[in-house]
């Protein structure tokens, strides 16, 4: 959601500010600007268009700027305001400030009325531009341009990271965060701004992450760090292990497909190192964390949108193998309630990037209602939520660029399953019970490569779906979540409305929607609840409705006409959710693929929500 880049060096910045845009676009946008500035007297340079990167290149191209070492970048997608050029950032002040955010600002009303009656004229509908305005109120004569931010930021209410230049200030660049990630990269005369390490990748792997409060001066020979009560602090360099080469698509058609098929690789990352002789080391989840562990009678996992479908799946984990309560909630939802604390609760947090907004905000009344130790599985090393959780669980599951999540939720399936052996080991889980799961786990890489394998198949019954606008999915027990994920992979990028329902409940409403022309896509591994699920078929095939079955192949389903069956390997069944969700994620991927949407940057969709 949103994405900036700045950068302050003894060379021309603006191939440096594009390459950093085009690696955000995975995050989710609909606009982009540029904002530049050189030296001596030169006027501030500003490009901004609706749509794409390349839209906006093609400008710069038809009218080049004049070199300039100093700018800030952004790609907007739209909160307050339609994408338009007016609503784009950066957004500019008197011709002498400039400004890139991600956020929102809660009271940008009130700020803009103020302004409007000290005689600043608004051209956008954003809240952003008031930052601008806001900045230059402040920035009289004598005035640092550091200082005059700080000043500005202490009046907002609400979420940033902020990039700021200014014309009378040709030798820097000022960030400030507070609720939106923002990093400093670290180079040689030369510094650099992103909202994601990824975006600047190609000119450093040195970065220095802001903290909530921070305002940094960066400079080309400096960088100093102010914390919120405006004192130095220092901030440690972190080297990132990210390659350039890890976010290019190769020879993959998008994104999203190129990641689909990176989860073998991905799910034996997960697992590599963390496994001994038949068990799990608990040791990878950190140090000292036995005596954390051997307290927990509780889980509470808090999530949004495709992790909270893993907390889902990890709830059933948690409480047949583990015998431990577990309960899972949007995040959005419990940040908003009065919650009964239960005494030794571990707080469970996942999300892709580890800069939910509403995880983050989640996690924060967790600590302040007083629950227990806090554990993220989180992919991204460098993120706000590993930063403010006591213990992590990195998954390993290498840049994800397309919006839509695959190997993400595989992957956290996989670490979440650790997680559950390791408690279940204290709570009544014997040691050859274990050597099961980790034998399973350990083959989860050959059992995906193989259901990858039906790519083909998958295709040919994609072409089914093109046409239509609804579509049902249905499972039972681990593998309702399952279907509710792949009813959400459906509708993000194919745009076909697209429902999840237990099987169990067709009689209670959904069965009344089946006919002719609403396919019913159903997942059956061969478990306990196989039977119930066969009866539920029969009632959608009775009443005519064209079922897609993805089942285990040795478990002899057989379904008469008007059903499509496609046969997976034989999977143990607490595995089953992770291999079975792979073929919903390649079924959405050539449905939409046949309707010709944008598969890695779905509409209206964002990658990483850092705000409400």
């Amino acid at each position: 959601m949103c994405g900036i880049v700045g950068a302050v060096a003894q060379r021309g910045v603006l191939p440096i500010l594009l390459e950093g845009l085009r690696r955000l676009e995975y995050r989710g946008y609909d606009s982009a600007g540029i904002a530049l500035l050189g030296s001596g007297s030169l006027d501030l340079f500003r490009a901004r268009t609706p749509g794409k990167v390349e839209r906006l290149t093609e400008l710069l191209e038809a009218s080049p700027p004049r070199l300039s070492c100093l700018g800030v970048a952004h790609t907007r997608w739209a909160t307050h305001g339609p994408p338009t050029e007016s609503n784009a950032h950066p957004h500019v002040c008197e011709d002498n400030v400039a400004v890139v955010h991600n956020g929102i600002i809660e009271n940008h009303v009130e700020l803009r009325l103020r302004l409007e009656a000290q005689g600043y004229v608004f051209s956008s509908e954003t809240d952003s531009e008031v930052i601008a305005y806001l900045v230059h109120s402040h920035l009289c004569p004598g005035v640092d341009l550091t200082d005059a931010v700080r000043s500005a930021v202490a009046e907002l209410r609400g979420a940033y990271a902020l990039g700021v230049i200014s014309k009378d200030f040709t030798d820097r660049v000022v960030a400030a965060r507070f609720g939106s990630p923002l990093v400093v990269g670290i180079g040689i005369g030369e510094h650099f701004l992103a909202s994601d390490v990824a975006a600047l990748i190609p000119v450093t792997q040195q970065f220095l992450f802001l903290e909530d409060g921070d305002i940094a001066d960066v400079r080309t020979e400096s960088v100093v760090v102010y914390d919120g009560g405006g004192k130095p602090v220092e901030r440690p360099i972190v080297a990132s292990d990210l390659s350039a080469d890890s976010v290019e698509r190769g020879d993959y058609r998008h994104y999203m497909q190129k990641e689909i098929f990176e989860q073998p690789r991905a799910l034996a990352d997960t697992i590599e190192g963390r496994l001994g002789e038949g068990r799990v080391l608990e040791e990878c989840f950190g140090p000292g964390v036995g005596a954390i562990f051997d307290r927990v009678r509780q889980i509470q996992i808090v999530a949004c949108g495709t992790s909270f479908h893993a907390g889902l799946i990890a709830r059933n984990w948690f409480e047949e193998i583990a015998g431990l309560p577990c309960d899972a909630e949007v995040a959005s939802e419990f940040r908003y309630r009065k919650h009964v604390v239960a005494e030794e609760t571990l707080f469970v947090t996942i999300s892709q990037s580890g800069e939910t907004a509403d995880t983050l905000a989640a996690l924060k009344e967790a600590k302040r209602a007083g629950y227990g130790p806090s554990l993220a599985i989180v992919n991204v090393p460098e993120s706000s939520l590993v930063r403010v959780s006591d213990l992590t669980l990195m998954t390993r599951a290498g840049p994800e660029i397309g919006v839509a999540s695959t190997k993400a939720f595989t992957t956290q399936l996989a670490a979440l399953l650790l997680l559950v052996i390791v408690l279940g080991r204290r709570h009544g889980l014997d040691a050859c019970a274990e050597r099961q799961l980790v034998d399973a786990l350990r083959a989860l890489g050959r059992t995906s490569t193989e259901v990858l394998e039906l790519d083909e198949v998958i295709a040919s019954i994609a072409e089914a779906f093109v046409e239509k606008s609804h579509a049902l999915f249905l499972g039972r027990g681990l593998q309702y979540p399952v279907a509710m994920e792949g009813a959400l992979k459906l509708k993000e990028i194919s745009y076909i409305h697209a429902e999840a329902y237990p099987a169990g409940e067709l009689k209670h409403g959904p069965l009344a929607l089946i006919d002719s022309e609403m396919p019913v896509i159903a997942v059956a591994p061969n478990d306990s609840l196989l039977e119930k699920l066969a009866s539920n078929l029969e009632e959608v095939r009775a009443r005519g409705g064209q079922l897609f079955l993805f089942a285990d192949a040795s478990a002899g389903i057989k379904m008469q006409e008007k059903a499509r069956i496609v046969r997976l390997p034989p999977v143990p069944e607490v595995l089953a959710p992770i291999v079975y969700s792979i073929p919903l994620q390649l079924l959405a991927y050539h449905v939409a693929v046949l309707k010709g949407t944008d598969v890695d940057q779905p509409r209206n969709l964002a990658k990483s929500v850092t705000v409400e």
